[in-house]
């Protein structure tokens, strides 16, 4: 498991729901890679409304535009893994926008897994 804490730096990955990497959602495989890189931990937040830089307002209110509503992947580790993941980001991200802030840890922690849930790898403990 990662350690973290104090500083660090948080990338937060601005695309639309719709947008795809070969056929399936690109939060997801921004979300694998990240895991599959080791960083410490990476999160998906759909929004309910928004636009970007084509300035269409995407939102959940309207039946006609509810479709490619925008989403945010934050991932935050240290500096350095930050960064050695930031080309693989130049590689999926080719709409949308992709900001770095620093950021301090106060506490990360995991939960050991209890009697039948899924462990850190989605396998079940017995």
């Amino acid at each position: 498991m990662t350690r973290l804490t104090g500083s660090a730096l948080r990338v937060t990955v601005f695309v639309g729901e719709n947008d795809t990497w070969h056929h399936k959602p690109l939060y997801t495989e921004i979300v694998h890679r990240a895991h599959a890189a080791g960083l410490a931990g990476a999160s998906v937040f759909r929004g309910i409304e928004g636009f970007g830089a084509s300035s269409l307002i995407h939102t959940s209110r309207l039946l006609s535009l509810s479709e490619d509503l925008p989403v945010a992947v934050v991932v935050v580790d240290t500096e350095e893994r930050v960064r050695a993941f930031l080309p693989q980001l130049d590689e999926l991200v080719t709409e949308g926008l992709v900001i770095l802030d620093p950021c301090e840890v106060i506490r990360y922690a995991g939960r050991a897994p209890n009697q039948g849930e899924p462990d850190g790898k989605g396998k079940r403990s017995s």
